[in-house]
């Protein structure tokens, strides 16, 4: 009779406990009840790792061990050394002991079209991508997620077929480019830099047949309105922009245009294509390194806000030392049809196609001539980098961009040869990071990235190796965070194209 009693208590138990458990589950929690705002993740927090600084353009070295980084939502809260800062409650944490802590890497210039080109630059550990649509880079995939910070480039001031405004019916037909782009007035100069600015233009491209009284107002215009210029210059002289204030002039191959004479210079004014440019192009890129002209032009560059964007890594492939980036990981994500001028999958090399009439050549003498053309871009690519020698040794800054994805360039992946090809120039490891880092910061005003501080975006690779005795080292990611959030590198690298 007991033993009844006793099991009559139990089962009493037994159904009042799932009474309460069933009372429980139908009962909404408070944080997500009707009105109420939704339930804050749990703070995520980086333990134990070294904190690198990138700061002063990578000349000061004040990394901090033993750190403690706090992360809620998107943002940097709190970083300090270990025991000075308190962490939170309930919080992920993630040890990064023996590892390097560096903010997410910025390519300056590049394509990306397509959801593979931004799975392969954040696998790569680039995080913002300052994007440019173009014959060669195709459109711009606003589409893709996950996605790289997009921070849009836009042309100014003449026509362009791949402007961001360039299929909107108001401006389909002023910005249609003829035989070349040519200059538009300069009432719709200033409407273009206003309708680009509203669709998200972060920086202003001006172009080659932009001439000088037109740049100049350009860029004092930009400034007012809080936009970057980048300056890639012909029909105005080198020196005209870079003392109007351009913030960055883009691309070996192009701003060594500044050494050239007057009586070059001048004919460019209203033909800044065809024979013109090609004969002052020459003159520019066969310069000795060692003529003053050619120091004194890096001095003025010195000396100017203007900093240089070489995109090295578009003759990566034709320069010493280079490696196969088709064997890289990320390399699987890209589309050979969707990019410019690729290299050759097979053997990682750039293509030398000969004049369809060649064809009909044993093959002794189409080798022949392969050879001799890639023997002739060999020897140009090197004498540009001998000239950028020259500019380096008065000590310009830079930032790193990577022209990806044409010339054999590769989206992500190119942005670490442009790393290793500036520090092949002379900078030192860490100024090369900072040139893809807080460089974007000081040279544009973009606090919201490169650097782990309080108040900046949440954009951090976690290394297992230190950059800074080794540039090769900001590719050994072992922990990715996008915006506050923790990504799945390999999950990367299955994505559709």
């Amino acid at each position: 009779m007991r033993f009844s009693c006793h099991r009559l208590v139990w089962l009493g138990g037994v159904v009042l406990a799932s009474a309460l458990v069933s009372a429980q589950a139908g009962r909404p929690a408070a944080p997500t009840a009707p009105g109420s705002p939704p339930q804050a993740a749990p703070p995520l927090v980086l333990t134990g790792g070294t904190v690198v600084d990138v700061t002063d353009w990578g000349d000061s070295a004040n990394d901090l061990q033993n750190a403690v980084v706090i992360i809620r939502g998107n943002t940097i809260t709190q970083v300090g050394a270990e025991g000075a800062v308190v962490i939170p409650k309930g919080a992920r944490i993630i040890n990064c002991a023996g590892k390097f802590i560096i903010p997410g890497l910025v390519d300056g210039f590049a394509g990306m079209s397509s959801q593979g080109q931004a799975n392969a630059d954040l696998y790569m550990g680039v995080t913002t991508v300052v994007a440019r649509q173009d014959s060669q880079r195709g459109f711009i995939d606003m589409s893709a997620n996950p996605s790289p910070h997009l921070y849009l480039i836009d042309s100014v001031g003449t026509t362009d077929n791949w402007s961001l405004l360039a299929k909107q019916p108001e401006w389909a037909a002023r910005l249609r480019e003829g035989a070349q782009p040519v200059e538009i007035s300069p009432e719709a100069m200033a409407w273009q830099m206003a309708a680009s600015a509203r669709l998200g233009a972060r920086v202003l491209f001006l172009g080659p047949a932009l001439t000088a009284a037109n740049v100049q107002w350009i860029i004092a215009r930009a400034h007012q309105m809080g936009l970057v210029t980048y300056g890639e210059f012909v029909a105005t002289p080198y020196r005209v922009g870079v003392e109007a204030g351009v913030d960055a002039l883009v691309h070996m191959g192009r701003y060594e245009l500044g050494v050239i004479p007057d009586e070059l210079q001048e004919p460019l004014v209203s033909s800044p294509y065809g024979q013109p440019a090609s004969a002052a192009y020459d003159y520019a890129q066969r310069i000795p390194p060692t003529d003053p002209h050619l120091l004194a032009y890096a001095h003025f560059l010195a000396a100017h806000h203007a900093a240089l964007m070489p995109t090295f890594s578009l003759y990566y492939l034709r320069l010493p030392g280079h490696s196969d980036l088709w064997d890289e990981p990320a390399a699987a994500l890209l589309d050979p049809s969707q990019m410019y001028d690729p290299s050759d999958p097979k053997t990682g090399e750039m293509f030398y196609p000969l004049p369809s009439w060649a064809h009909w050549l044993p093959g002794m003498a189409q080798r022949w001539m392969e050879s001799t053309q890639q023997k002739k871009a060999d020897q140009a690519a090197m004498r540009l980098w001998q000239i950028n020698q020259t500019i380096f040794s008065a000590f310009p800054h830079y930032l790193a961009g990577s022209g990806a994805s044409s010339m054999g360039t590769m989206a992500g992946i190119s942005l670490h040869t442009e790393l290793e090809l500036l520090v092949r120039l002379g900078l030192s490891p860490r100024e090369a990071l900072a040139s893809a880092t807080n460089n974007y910061a000081l040279q544009f005003g973009w606090t919201e990235l490169g650097q782990i501080v309080p108040g900046r975006r949440a954009d951090i690779l976690v290394l297992d190796g230190d950059p800074t005795a080794n540039i090769w080292n900001t590719r050994r990611i072992a922990t990715l965070i996008l915006n506050g959030n923790v990504i799945d590198r390999n999950s990367l690298l299955h994505a559709n194209n």
